[in-house]
């Protein structure tokens, strides 16, 4: 049977008062769009300029329409931006610029210059995006600027790696610090490139350099062993994500799972497809035609929570074209139900599915008064566990995201499942929201439904950045259970998570308690989770504790890593206790590990300023000792990940490339 929930808070009596209590004061935009009374109205005439303009750059001859739709009165950057970003080649991306450089009513700003050098880089139009890129810094558009990464994006688009080189490097000469995500950039172009050896090389700089790689950087490292044949290994780096706090994807999941049906390795198939629903994953339109045939031929079991809505619907039909010749003020009322149905009129056979932005829409439906609601009502819009999921996401209030919440769940067609749900449950969370929280808790337990284990941990991790510790305890007490069975790393993880959000909200003692429970339940905290309390607990002040669980870790036999020293000579150096600094210092070398250039400095400069010059010119001498570099940056994040799965990583990626010879 398909996961989903009955029909959602159907039940007048049960929330009857709630929305009224949440809904914003109402307010009328007619006054500041006429003539259109609403932001949904404003929205959806754009919506159908958009797709005119669409239709148009795929006809035959596209300028005559164009030379109509461009003194359309709702043109603007924002229609424009849309445009651009949608059409199908460079020259019908430079036939729009074109005609608009004919109207003296336009003027380009940031998002359409952005949107038509993006155009022309994934074209290979190299010479016409140089170009732009110097009418840029030669002001030829006023004020309109760009970054460093976004020449890097364009250049990578583009696949000029000479071009991303340079840029990176300039970026790299004048900023303190690069972001991670310009590692990225560069490690995926060597990969599109066949340049294995060289990414594998980016990858550990970033490391190096201590830069934390991201969710992106994992996703590439496991899509090239893919693209390799290395599958062992892209499932070995897939697994090591959740004890690295490491958020799996959509993409990281349908790059395996098309890889391992390309091997027929099918029992890495079914189990990809049981950690999806355990991280709470919605699968693409593509992945789940591709699951449903192995499904139909026997391959997987039946899994309907995995296929229902998410297949491509039918009810979402093409949008054509046709110009009305008369004014266009006349048109602009016109009946909007192309958001779901299709016109009979086109241009040279061309159907496209309507333009649809779920950000717009959601911006439009901020207000959420009664006028806003009784337009979209009048909208055949085709509502989809995934549009609604991204509407959800783009809301910026709880109060408005609610609100829809509970009107779509009435909409013809439409039953919120679990995915819609634990999209709403997380946004409440991390808006404080606790009692609204609870009423979805409370409903999906009437349901007898099974929540992802991933949703009940964000909503621990969430109440921490609202500072909601009776909450965070609540759910990890009493409704944990909703997602099953729990592995003894998944149950590491929640406990890991509590305990970072009870820190958070300055519940010290409560936080000590609950780490004397995990142990005493034979649950081991990671490193991570050791470093994360001692952090935190240095930061106050309070040594006896960090030395009590220093002591834990070597009582539970974890072996303190680099970045684990680097967190305690940091603490000790911040309290004014240098000279137990220097004993961990002492011990790390010891232990044959060594500090990064920032700690030494740190250390030393805190052993002279406590009159204890002996000591830290030991320090000084202990390095020169070690006759190397010390590294610029140790591995390793606060509560995240440690240095020795960034270690165990790179060693899976790298030696993937250096035994074939790359």
């Amino acid at each position: 049977m398909r996961m989903h929930l009955r029909p959602f808070f159907r039940e007048a009596n049960l929330f009857k008062g709630l929305t009224l209590q949440l809904q914003v004061q109402l307010r009328s935009y007619g006054r500041h769009r006429d003539p259109f009374p609403t932001k949904v109205s404003h929205y959806l005439n754009r919506a159908n300029l958009i797709d005119s303009i669409r239709l148009t750059l795929r006809s035959n001859n596209p300028n005559s329409s164009l030379t109509t739709l461009i003194k359309h009165r709702l043109l603007d950057s924002f229609v424009v931006t849309q445009a651009l970003r949608s059409a199908p080649s460079a020259d019908s991306a430079l036939s729009l610029i074109h005609a608009l450089e004919k109207s003296s009513r336009f003027s380009h700003t940031h998002h359409t210059l952005h949107a038509l050098a993006t155009v022309l880089a994934k074209s290979g139009r190299c010479s016409e995006l140089k170009s732009l890129i110097n009418d840029i810094r030669d002001n030829r558009f006023g004020t309109v600027r760009f970054s460093f990464m976004n020449l890097m994006q364009w250049h990578s688009a583009a696949r000029d790696l000479d071009s991303v080189m340079e840029v990176w490097d300039q970026y790299r000469l004048e900023s303190n610090r690069v972001c991670t995500e310009s590692f990225n950039i560069v490690m995926a172009l060597c990969v599109q490139l066949g340049k294995d050896y060289e990414a594998v090389g980016v990858f550990r700089r970033m490391i190096d350099e201590g830069y934390p790689p991201n969710c992106r950087s994992y996703s590439l490292i496991i899509k090239h062993l893919v693209k390799s044949l290395n599958l062992s290994e892209a499932m070995e780096v897939f697994n090591l994500l959740p004890s690295m706090r490491i958020k799996r994807t959509l993409k990281q999941y349908s790059v395996l799972v098309e890889g391992f049906i390309g091997s027929k390795r099918f029992d890495e198939v079914r189990t990809l497809v049981d950690e999806m629903q355990v991280d709470g994953i919605l699968p693409s339109r593509g992945l789940s035609l591709l699951l449903q045939r192995m499904q139909e031929e026997g391959i997987l079991k039946e899994k309907d929570q995995l296929f229902g809505e998410i297949l491509p619907d039918e009810r979402v039909k093409n949008v054509s074209y046709s110009i009305d010749g008369g004014d266009e003020d006349e048109n602009e009322d016109e009946d909007q139900n192309m958001r779901g149905s299709s016109q009979s009129d086109h241009v040279d056979g061309i159907h496209l599915k309507p333009w649809l932005d779920p950000r717009a829409l959601a911006s439009a439906l901020q207000n959420w008064s009664p006028d806003e609601v009784a337009v979209l009502e009048g909208v055949n819009f085709v509502w989809t566990t995934r549009l609604v999921c991204k509407i959800l996401r783009n809301f910026k209030t709880p109060e408005a995201a609610w609100n829809f919440f509970c009107w779509v769940a009435n909409q013809p067609g439409f039953t919120h499942d679990i995915y819609t749900v634990q999209r709403m449950i997380t946004l409440l969370a991390r808006n404080g929201r606790t009692e609204l929280v609870d009423r979805l808790i409370s409903k999906i337990r009437m349901e007898g439904m099974r929540l992802p284990f991933s949703t009940i941990r964000l909503i621990i991790d969430f109440y921490g950045i609202s500072k909601n510790a009776d909450a965070a305890l609540k759910v990890f007490n009493d409704d944990r259970i909703l997602c099953g069975s729990i592995s003894r790393l998944n149950l590491m993880l929640l406990y890991s998570s509590l305990l970072r959000t009870l820190t958070k909200c300055g519940r010290n003692s409560d936080a000590l308690d609950m780490l004397d429970e995990m142990i005493l339940n034979g649950i081991c905290p990671d490193i991570q989770t050791f470093s994360g309390l001692m952090h935190y607990f240095s930061h106050l002040g309070d040594i006896k504790t960090v030395q009590k669980l220093f002591a834990m870790v070597r009582q539970s036999g974890l072996e303190p890593d680099a970045f684990l020293y680097k967190v305690l000579i940091e603490g000790y150096c911040k309290s004014k206790r240098a000279a137990l600094a220097w004993r961990l210092f002492e011990d790390m070398k010891n232990s044959g590990l060594v500090p990064d250039s920032a700690i030494k400095e740190l250390l030393v400069r805190s052993l002279w300023k406590e009159g204890r010059r002996r000591e830290a010119a030991a320090v000084e001498e202990s390095c020169e000792e070690i006759n190397l570099v010390l590294p610029l940056a140790l591995q390793g994040h606060v509560w995240t990940v440690s240095s020795t799965d960034i270690t165990r990583v790179y060693n899976i990626y790298s030696n993937c490339f250096v035994s074939n010879g790359a």
